[in-house]
């Protein structure tokens, strides 16, 4: 998809996160930290993030090597404890559920595309797809089904199983099996990483189309400027913390921003997450 819209850059810092936009927050975080080890081998992947992620917006998340993005979507999503902090889905703090209530919330009210797809190789697509509502006792809306099958563009493909699809078609399966139990948010984690340029438009232009059409919130975490530009938000963290946004971005000004960034971080030879 082509977009080439101006960009709108705010500057932040810890103190002053990215929470002016208007719509109301499908997920937010607030003073989050996120501490690995103990003494000299203690690292501090996340260091007091406050950001709001609106409802029916492209979010992604960005950063230098080490910056903490992954750990930040991991903590947001419930994949991950926290140190300190609060997390919201919508009004619930997440960090105060015990294990079998968050295992309920994620399942009904959070979708995951991961970039190794996940799925399971003996089931065919509409199987892989269908799978988190049974294995909530579910069965899936037949109109809302139809409409992400029809999206995705796999109806042809539904009764093949993962080794007979392409990258970019079982991308797609995982993207339609994260958006088919209708959920509040989907976080999506380098969710083109495995993937050429042409499949990976694919499944970002999927991302894109059920954010536009059907309201959808995702929030993508990505080191690829190509990617992020299909979004409308991109945030920025370093060195454990948010320090940027951008709002309509283009590929060439997400790329700028980031070798600033990387300058930035470069002198300081400790990163603080030992992932993304």
């Amino acid at each position: 998809m082509s977009r080439e819209p101006e960009m709108t850059a705010t500057p932040l810092t810890a103190d002053a996160p990215a929470a002016a936009h208007t719509r109301a927050a499908a997920a937010r975080v607030v003073d989050l930290h996120k501490v690995y080890g103990k003494g000299e081998a203690q690292v501090r992947a996340l260091d007091g993030v406050t950001l709001d992620l609106a409802r029916g917006e492209f979010t992604a998340i960005m950063g230098p090597s080490g910056s903490g993005k992954s750990t930040m979507m991991h903590c947001a999503a419930g994949l991950d404890a926290v140190t300190s902090g609060e997390v919201y889905i919508g009004d619930v703090d997440i960090t105060r559920l015990k294990d079998k209530a968050l295992t309920t919330l994620r399942r009904d009210r959070i979708g995951f595309v991961f970039q190794s797809f996940n799925l399971i190789p003996t089931l065919n697509a509409e199987e892989n797809i269908l799978l988190p509502l049974a294995i909530a006792g579910r069965k899936a809306d037949p109109a809302w089904f139809d409409t992400v099958i029809q999206t995705v563009g796999l109806r042809d493909r539904l009764s093949h199983r993962p080794n007979e699809l392409s990258g970019g078609q079982q991308q797609r399966v995982a993207c339609a099996r994260a958006l088919v139990s209708q959920p509040e948010i989907v976080f999506a984690d380098e969710p083109t990483g495995n993937l050429d340029s042409t499949s990976g438009a694919e499944v970002l232009g999927f991302l894109r189309r059920s954010v536009d059409e059907f309201g959808q919130t995702i929030v993508m975490v990505t080191h690829d400027p190509v990617a992020a530009a299909h979004t409308d938000r991109v945030v920025f963290l370093a060195d454990g913390r948010v320090v940027d946004e951008m709002r309509e971005p283009t590929a060439d000004k997400i790329l700028e921003r980031m070798k600033r960034l990387d300058v930035r971080v470069k002198p300081d030879a400790q990163t603080h997450d030992a992932g993304a």
